[in-house]
């Protein structure tokens, strides 16, 4: 499957450097909860890993640090942030001002290729496990971002649904919760067809707001 960000990585020209691969492999690793909140991170360790000097990891990180995905502590290194109470409730109300935005536009500038990929993602398949189910969730978002049409909303609800994968990464008891949102999914699709603006925004504003719910029940029990 492919995500908004990795089309956008495609057009850019040259092969990967030693600091590219190291910020990848973090980040994936960071975002799938392979290193969970918390963890503490080895600059030697890491350059072992991947074959590399200290110096591209110590890079990466600090590209990392600026994105808040991992955080500096004084005498012991690097740790992957935590994620609070404070930072879902953050992350929801930017997707309740962005997503429905998003909707909006994307029911006018939706591609026939981006409407073929969204619908690819919301058919059931009885086999797909947790894992691939919370994967297209989050890719059917990054489609629907890149089919608004604007860059900037764009790459704005890329950074949240970045942080959105860790939630989902993180065994939460959301499974239900997932499955839900797949068929959400669909509604939503519906309006997109059918170029339906307003319905697209409002099933947007609701499905955004039912996830916050759920999500915070997940987290409380």
């Amino acid at each position: 499957m492919s995500s908004f960000k990795e089309s956008v990585a495609a057009k850019t020209a040259g092969p990967p450097s030693a600091t590219d691969k190291a910020y990848s492999v973090l980040r994936d690793d960071i975002l799938s909860c392979t290193l969970p909140p918390g963890s503490r991170i080895i600059e030697g360790d890491i350059a072992d890993r991947l074959g590399m000097s200290k110096t591209p990891v110590k890079k990466a990180l600090g590209m990392l640090i600026h994105e808040g995905f991992v955080e500096v502590q004084p005498r012991h290194g690097y740790r992957v942030t935590e994620i609070t109470l404070a930072d879902v409730q953050e992350v929801y109300q930017l997707r309740q001002v962005i997503e429905p935005a998003a909707a909006e536009l994307a029911a006018t500038n939706a591609t026939p290729d981006q409407l073929q990929q969204m619908r690819a993602l919301v058919e059931d398949n009885p086999d797909d496990s947790h894992k691939t189910r919370a994967a297209k969730v989050i890719e059917f978002h990054e489609i629907l971002a890149e089919a608004s049409g604007n860059a900037r909303l764009a790459a704005i609800l890329g950074n949240l649904l970045d942080e959105m994968r860790r939630l989902l990464s993180l065994g939460l008891d959301i499974e239900d919760t997932v499955a839900l949102q797949a068929a959400e999914h669909r509604e939503l699709l519906e309006a997109l067809l059918k170029g339906n603006h307003h319905i697209a925004r409002e099933i947007a504003e609701q499905q955004v707001e039912t996830g916050r719910m759920r999500m915070f029940e997940a987290i409380l029990v």
